[in-house]
């Protein structure tokens, strides 16, 4: 049977309800459970004002007299449909569903099995695993010729994700999003944070999770890209403004051991007179995990160093891990109280890092008081509102989802939420201090980026095809709703300094990071240094030297020079990140999302655009000193360094030596090309 119940469309058949609503403008909220009630959670789904949309309710005639048959065909027969501005969605009356686009065009439907065989495969699916819940699946339609994009980051090297299976769940160096556009008209966001896969096969798309209570998802249609992202950006939420000190040049390493060896880095930036914004404290500053202060053998009088950074208009950052060791003092009182992330079987313990350790439970709300306590007591006390939320997925020791348990649930049934309510901790931890909040987090789930998550691309080596597949990475998180990203510069792990390949990939890296929403280097070189102690924070070893005068002078002018350029644009990334704020823009993107129309730039995927004018080309090949660019129609560009003009729609050789990464500026009245030639 279907019904229209206030806005909504309900049907009811063989135990199963389907709900079919308006969430937003061009989109629809569809839930389906076998439960007695849906579940109210709206995860990452804002509350959207109530729209009334057009409900038509057919039911077949009846065929007979016999009025118990005459109700048992209207149930069977009742088919529906429901219009909210430009989608449609058309139930049938064995209660398939069927999304339409303003022209009566398919966007998406619901798999149909071929009749000319018997697997009569069900494309709704709640197989019941006990407790109430189920194994959710939900099968649709393929369609070969579509392109499909966004999904977060996963370091695959695939831009278009057709023909792909992704897993949905996060780990380091994966951030799961599952947010996809299509070149249908379409965007889909699977609103479920248990672990699942997406299969997006030539035969069918399959979405899957593996504990939960029901199938919820969102769908929106739109006639570009940029229209359907923004509706979606309406649903889960847009970034807040970015700090100014988030548009220029930050510095990290694995790790600075010391207060006077990090001063002592920020002092040289300063004599060196390059612009300085953020200077990180890496991990293990503190006695041991879960304390969550600086250790005072080793950093004796933070304040005075906040101070004294704070003077050269630097800003430090300092890494906080959301894991308690056994011999941290608060361990006992924090697994007493069920703030900690506990196992179903086995010891109470989640990583191990340098001790035995378990994670917050930062699902637990009086868990998130009581870490934002220890936060605000020990380092916003002290001046420092600028935090690195590393292990944000968390970083399991063993991925067993299934055997660790949350304050609302298991990892299985509820992981992906966990980066989110981490980030979401600290922004409004900050807020109610009155701090513009920029998070360096290095995971998220939809929804994360309204709580000021800067997301970094994780552990990654320092290889070219790293560095190659970071450019993809950036653009998918882009098309998935988190317009603040950066990568680590160089790498993180596995880069030599003394290797002149290494050094030239930093080079790249370097300047490829000049034009990321965040400019941060970071990294593990080689050779490492040993721990400086056998307690405390001196346990933990470190990299060698990574400030940019470490890698050769030649190196050094070129990186200098980016740094120049990258303050030379803060206007243009103030305005892009206010974009961002306001309209839920993407800052970095790929080419297509500018230029839809030009059918040449859906397959590349190694140029984007830093905004609407400026495309860059990074250079990812060793010794490579030029590179073929394309440049999209409709527009005149320009050479960033030369001002050579060019017809868009056309292909060209650039030459790129080691000091030039190839820019082209869109030819409309901007001032940009000064960037580069002041």
């Amino acid at each position: 049977m279907i019904q229209a119940v206030e806005n909504k469309l309900l049907r009811q058949c063989n135990g199963e309800k389907l709900q079919i609503e308006p969430w937003g403008k061009n989109s629809l909220r569809i839930r389906v459970t076998k439960l007695a009630e849906f579940d109210s959670e709206d995860w990452a789904l804002l509350p959207q004002p109530q729209i009334k949309p057009d409900i038509n309710i057919k039911q077949k005639e009846p065929e007979t007299d016999d009025r118990n048959m005459d109700e048992v065909k209207q149930i069977l027969d009742d088919s529906a449909e429901l219009v909210n501005g430009k989608i449609k969605v058309r139930i049938t009356a064995a209660g398939k569903m069927i999304f339409l686009n303003e022209q009566d065009q398919v966007l998406l439907a619901e798999y149909e099995y071929d009749r000319h065989s018997s697997l009569k495969l069900q494309t709704r699916q709640l197989q019941g695993i006990g407790s109430g819940e189920f194994r959710a699946s939900l099968k649709l339609a393929a369609d070969e010729n579509e392109k499909l994009f966004g999904m977060g980051q996963y370091q695959n090297g695939i831009f278009d994700l057709k023909g792909s299976f992704l897993e949905l769940a996060q780990k380091n160096s994966q951030a799961s999003i599952p947010f996809v556009y299509s070149t249908r008209g379409y965007g889909f966001f699977w609103n479920n944070p248990a672990i699942g896969r997406a299969s997006f096969g030539r035969n069918m798309t399959e979405w899957e999770a593996g504990c939960t209570k029901q199938i919820d998802f969102w769908i929106t249609a739109g006639d570009s890209p940029a229209e359907i992202l923004s509706r979606y950006m309406e649903a889960t939420g847009k970034p807040p403004m970015m700090p100014e000190h988030g548009l220029g040049f930050w510095q990290s390493k694995l790790r600075y051991q010391t207060q006077e060896e990090l001063m002592t880095v920020a002092r040289e930036y300063k004599r060196r007179g390059v612009p300085l914004d953020v200077i990180v404290a890496d991990f293990f500053h503190w006695t041991v995990e879960g304390t969550w202060e600086f250790d005072p053998a080793y950093w004796p009088d933070p304040e005075a160093m906040v101070r004294e950074l704070e003077e050269m208009g630097t800003r430090l950052m300092v890494s906080v891990w959301p894991t308690v060791s056994v011999d941290a003092p608060a361990y006992r009182l924090m697994r007493d109280r069920g703030y900690l992330v506990r196992t179903e079987k086995g010891l109470d313990l989640t990583m191990m890092m340098i001790d035995p350790t378990a994670f917050v439970d930062v699902t637990n709300p009086e868990a998130g008081e009581y870490l934002w306590s220890r936060i605000k007591e020990n380092y916003v006390s002290m001046g420092i509102t600028d935090f690195w939320l590393d292990m944000a997925e968390p970083a399991y020791t063993s991925y067993d989802f299934d055997n660790y348990r949350y304050y609302n649930g298991t990892a299985a049934q509820v992981g992906n939420i966990y980066p989110v309510k981490y980030t979401e901790i600290f922004y409004q931890g900050l807020l109610a201090e009155g701090v513009e909040p920029v998070n360096l987090v290095r995971c998220a789930w939809a929804g994360s980026q309204k709580y000021g998550a800067l997301v970094w691309s994780g552990d990654i080596p320092s290889t070219f095809e790293s560095f190659r597949r970071q450019i993809i990475c950036g653009l998918q998180m882009a098309m998935s709703g988190i317009p603040w990203w950066t990568t680590d510069i160089g790498g993180f792990y596995d880069g030599d300094g003394r290797d002149p390949m290494f050094r030239e990939l930093l080079v790249r890296w370097f300047q490829y990071g000049t034009f990321c929403p965040v400019m941060r280097i970071h990294g593990t070189r080689k050779p490492a240094k040993k721990a400086i102690a056998v307690t405390g924070g001196g346990r933990c070893e470190s990299g060698a030297e990574n400030e940019i005068w470490s890698f050769g002078e030649e190196n050094y002018q070129i990186m200098k020079r980016y740094i120049e350029i990258r303050n030379h644009l803060r206007p243009y990334l103030r305005e892009l990140m206010k974009n961002a704020h306001e309209f839920g823009e993407p800052v970095i993107r790929p080419l297509f999302y500018d230029f839809p129309k030009d059918t040449e730039v859906w397959d590349i995927q190694d140029q984007f655009m830093l905004g609407a004018n400026i495309l860059v080309a990074p250079v990812v090949e060793y010794g490579k000193r030029e590179r073929r660019i394309y440049l999209p129609k409709g527009t005149v560009w320009e050479d960033a360094y030369s001002g050579t003009e060019y017809d868009g729609g056309q292909s060209c050789t650039c030459e790129a030596p080691l000091e030039r990464i190839p820019v082209f500026i869109r030819v409309n009245g901007n001032s940009l090309r000064k960037c580069f030639t002041e």
